[in-house]
């Protein structure tokens, strides 16, 4: 079965780096992804996916269905596809779509004979506001058995892990007053925001290596000489874990709320952005595609931690998953760079996006044939 996977990739290999090369070619920021969205959903119609566009009412969002109606497995591959400000796809999302959809296209081509369903999301925006999150706090993934996709890098490293992120804006507001004739009948809503940076700064020797807390005061008043009615902070926290990031948020709340008792303001905390939770790797489906990756020539395959954040975090802790990397080139490049994004249409880069697809497809065959320990 995987020669025919693989007899079938080569009759579309050209038309996956035609997927990658367009939407390198048209960059479009999260939740703008409009023809990077239409020329994958035609893609997966083509080959006889049912497509459900703006999905759960997200413009750039998608869902496409090749079920062969027997019993089996059910199979998701996530699509990215958002590009980066100035750079373009400095992260090589012009790859991730078209691998994830072209594992999918592969996999149909059998589905009849072996059974199951095959599952595409098109994701937008994981570089900003991830609707990965927005799915699975909708129960999306509920219906797979795993969720794969690959991602290009300057090396092939194995599924590993990303870091738990959680976003608050802090909102002071006090009372404006004359900072010189009549400052005792003002309250200083910036104060507390000074105060609040002294608060998690002192908490900092109290967690664990692996947390980050790291902010920006977005507004601090409109002139030396008014006390400020209103100023605005807001922090990533981050933490290897899920369970560890929220025990150090709810210690940023009573900071927070000490703050405001300090200097007599009002506090008001919201999530300004979506939460990633950490990325916790199904070993063995790691190891499947790893292997499948070796039957393809890739035999280097490296082992890294993450110092990031990405919204695939949330899809595992709802099904196994994995999100290996792989290598499009013959040195380093750093990632969310103009060097890495050209390197997604070398010729190499055009070679990777095959094996990559073809690796997606061959695991997605062994998930079916539960030749993969879930």
């Amino acid at each position: 079965m995987k020669e025919i996977l693989f007899n079938e990739g080569q009759k579309i290999k050209d038309r996956l780096a035609e997927l990658s090369e367009y939407i390198y070619h048209n960059p479009e920021l999260g939740n703008q992804e409009f023809k990077a969205v239409e020329i994958l959903t035609s893609f997966l119609e083509e080959h006889h996916f049912t497509v459900e566009r703006e999905f759960l009412n997200i413009k750039t969002a998608f869902r496409a269905t090749f079920d062969s109606k027997k019993e089996g497995p059910t199979i998701g591959y996530l699509c990215e596809y958002d590009a980066l400000p100035e750079i373009g796809h400095g992260c090589g999302h012009n790859m991730i779509g078209p691998m994830s959809a072209g594992a999918g296209v592969l996999l149909s081509k059998i589905l009849d004979e072996v059974g199951g369903r095959i599952i595409v999301y098109g994701t937008p925006a994981e570089e900003t506001d991830g609707a990965k999150v927005i799915l699975a706090e909708n129960g999306v993934f509920d219906e797979l058995d795993v969720a794969m996709m690959a991602h290009p890098a300057s090396e092939t490293i194995r599924s590993g892990d990303t870091i738990a992120l959680y976003p608050l804006q802090f909102t002071y507001k006090g009372k404006t007053a004359h900072a010189a004739a009549s400052p005792h009948e003002g309250i200083n809503a910036l104060n507390s925001v000074i105060q609040l940076f002294n608060g998690i700064d002192a908490l900092r020797q109290h967690v664990t290596p692996d947390v980050r807390m790291h902010g920006i005061i977005t507004n601090g008043g409109v002139a030396a000489n008014i006390v400020p009615d209103e100023a605005v902070a807001q922090f990533y926290f981050r933490a290897a874990t899920k369970e560890t990031l929220e025990d150090v948020v709810e210690k940023v709340k009573k900071i927070a709320e000490g703050a405001a008792l300090m200097t007599g303001a009002t506090l008001s905390m919201e999530r300004y952005e979506l939460p990633y939770d950490n990325l916790v790797t199904n070993e063995n489906l790691s190891e499947a595609f790893n292997e499948n990756l070796r039957m393809l020539g890739i035999t280097e395959i490296k082992e890294k931690k993450s110092a990031g954040s990405s919204d695939i975090g949330n899809v595992s802790h709802i099904t196994p998953t994995i999100h290996p990397y792989i290598g499009i080139s013959d040195c380093y490049i750093t990632g969310h760079s103009r060097a890495l994004a050209d390197a997604t249409i070398t010729p190499l880069g055009h070679e990777r996006l095959l094996v990559g697809t073809l690796a997606l497809a061959y695991t997605g065959y062994d998930v079916l044939m539960k030749k993969v320990n879930l």
